[in-house]
């Protein structure tokens, strides 16, 4: 059942009451988050940018402090016991933080010094993470040499050198193209199978979340709108999707008035699409409304709802639009730090 906040039960590793970011100038990036994750879960916070998740993040990980409202990580406390926190925890940022001038096994290494960890114990579980991401035969070779989708395996990675309980993944896939997205989700599965890890994911990607998440909180406008499982939150709309494409605009905003006046609707540009109830009932009533009306769909599709529509309707817009920027940034990622 989808939960705005319900009470759960057992094995709670992360707890947050009222979490809460206010930042200089009155701007509110977090307006009061409850959350409860398990252990072993894959929690997954679906947002546009600016929604409020790498903030959270942040607070979750003391790299900031909460203005106010309260939280703990496995019993400590974000504030008071920050330093027993951050050796919990392991943090994959949006941003590329290896560096570039030494290989990669010298970064899981340096990393590792800041854990105190015994170099001959460093390098062995750099050699086995190496492994996990495939990366075995590159460990030895210079970062600046990687690629794209190399350099972000390795960042994965680095959160993982000290053993930590909750590994939280901001973006984790920021900018990669499609095959290379697929591929570190199987890395993150990996992880959480292996390690029976409790992993924190942020992203903007529908189909990362569905794929990856146990638990999603859909968050907007640094608020929590709703909670639940990717088939909850999917069942929770109650009905069908019907999607028109029309050749023009103005096809499209004749049909976009019919259907406002007996269900909601999202028109854009010249893309109707509305829920139903009942298609099979209703789909005819359309169709036949559309005929008398000369109204020529380019293409017409009823599908179950999707969590690209789930976002839609609780939040009144699209998650995609936020995606056409991310290759550009990324790739402006590389060359800030290759210079």
């Amino acid at each position: 059942m989808v939960h705005n906040g319900d009470k759960m039960s057992e094995d709670y590793i992360i707890v947050t009451e009222k979490l809460a970011k206010t930042y200089p100038g009155g701007i509110k990036a977090v307006k009061g988050i409850d959350l409860k994750i398990k252990k072993g879960q894959i929690y997954g916070f679906l947002g546009p940018n600016g929604a409020g998740k790498t903030t959270t993040i942040k607070m979750l990980s003391t790299s900031i402090k909460p203005t106010s409202g309260t939280s703990t990580i496995m019993g400590y406390d974000i504030i008071e016991n920050s330093m027993e926190v951050r050796r919990t925890i392991g943090v994959v940022p949006q941003d590329l933080t290896t560096d570039e001038d030494l290989k990669g096994i010298e970064n899981l290494e340096m990393v590792a010094k800041f854990y105190d960890m015994p170099l001959n114990d460093a390098r062995k579980k750099a050699r086995e993470l190496l492994e996990l991401v495939d990366l075995t035969e590159f460990g030895d070779k210079y970062v600046s040499t990687y690629s794209g989708g190399m350099r972000k395996r390795l960042e994965l990675i680095v959160g993982l050198i000290h053993d930590p309980a909750v590994l939280f993944l901001d973006e984790p896939t920021l900018g990669l193209d499609v095959q290379t997205r697929t591929k570190m989700w199987d890395y993150i599965r990996k992880i959480k199978n292996e390690f029976g890890m409790t992993i924190v994911l942020t992203s903007h990607y529908l189909e990362e979340v569905d794929e990856l998440a146990d638990i999603i909180s859909i968050i907007d406008h640094g608020k929590i709108i709703v909670t639940g499982t990717s088939e909850e939150l999917k069942k929770s709309l109650q009905g069908d999707i019907v999607e028109a494409t029309f050749a023009s605009p103005d096809q499209a905003k004749v049909f976009g008035a019919y259907v406002n006046a007996i269900d909601p609707t999202f028109p854009k540009e010249n893309v109707v699409r509305m829920k139903v109830k009942d298609s099979d009932r209703e789909v005819p009533a359309i169709m036949q409304y559309m005929m008398k009306n000369s109204l020529s769909p380019t293409r017409f599709n009823v599908s179950k709802p999707s969590l690209d529509q789930v976002f839609l309707d609780y939040t009144g817009r699209e998650i995609r639009e936020e995606e056409a920027g991310d290759t550009r940034k990324m790739q402006m990622n590389m060359r800030r730090l290759r210079r």
